[in-house]
């Protein structure tokens, strides 16, 4: 009884950690500055869509958020295919290079970017990256390699070895195998690798704040900094701000919800 209700307790309190914080930039959204500072959990005093119209018409959003879609798919796009292909590599190799190579990977782990901020930004100086959207798919691909290759492999490693041994025999080559046995079985976990590459990857500001300086370059993490200033902060146009960037994440959640739940499944049970 007293485990139930602790528990009842807690998911009431985590549920409220995340209730009053959207509820409060929902109900922003529709107010004024004024009506945030002196009303922040209070209902709009009148429903309406200016902010909305002021984020896209007059503040460039709407460019910074097709920015933030190209840098975020083509990002997750690659980091998926070159990620499968490192992990069914080192998930076959039983030798000391397979082990090896996979240390190498989980050492990226423990490395953060931050560390490494001069060193790439004088590389992307040289390299004339700087100040390009495909400077940014680059930087992301390498920062979220090594965490896709240690999910992927780990899921590979659990593939009955049989199904690779019987194909193998049957004349198929390593490439075919890759493509029509492991990739076919391995959709729950790419669905929940893609999207926890796609959060990682859309709300990514470090490197768009070190890398872009062009406006009509930026993503919209980066945008979300014009609404900020030294003394003064419009929450009102940040919770808009906040709206409009969490709509792609909701709806890529919802297209692999069934993926991302199977790929945190997926070996919990055997036999």
């Amino acid at each position: 009884m007293i485990y139930r209700i602790s528990r009842i307790a807690a998911l009431t309190l985590f549920a409220l950690l995340i209730i009053i914080p959207s509820t409060i930039v929902v109900f922003g959204s529709s107010k004024t500055d004024a009506e945030v500072y002196n009303k922040p959990l209070a209902l709009p005093e009148r429903w309406n869509l200016d902010n909305f119209r002021f984020l896209f018409e007059i503040s460039n959003v709407g460019q910074t958020f097709i920015n933030s879609v190209i840098v975020t798919g083509f990002s997750v796009t690659l980091t998926l295919i070159l990620s499968s292909l490192c992990a069914f590599a080192i998930s076959r190799m039983i030798t000391v290079t397979g082990k090896v190579l996979f240390s190498l990977f989980a050492v990226g782990l423990a490395i953060p970017g931050q560390v490494n901020l001069v060193p790439i930004y004088l590389l992307f100086l040289d390299l004339g990256l700087s100040n390009k959207l495909s400077g940014l798919v680059l930087i992301n691909v390498v920062t979220t390699l090594p965490i896709s290759v240690f999910i992927l492999t780990a899921f590979f490693r659990e593939l009955p070895k049989e199904m690779f041994e019987v194909s193998e025999v049957d004349g198929a080559t390593p490439w075919r195998v890759y493509r029509s046995i492991a990739l076919p079985l391995s959709r729950p976990a790419l669905g929940a690798t893609a999207i926890f590459l796609f959060v990682i990857t859309w709300n990514e500001l470090l490197f768009p704040l070190l890398l872009i300086t062009d406006n009509n370059k930026r993503t919209l993490p980066l945008a979300l900094l014009s609404f900020r200033g030294e003394f003064f902060s419009n929450y009102s146009m940040i919770f808009t701000a906040v709206m409009v960037a969490s709509v792609p994440m909701v709806i890529m959640y919802l297209l692999m919800q069934r993926s991302f739940i199977a790929g945190l499944t997926a070996g919990a049970v055997k036999g």
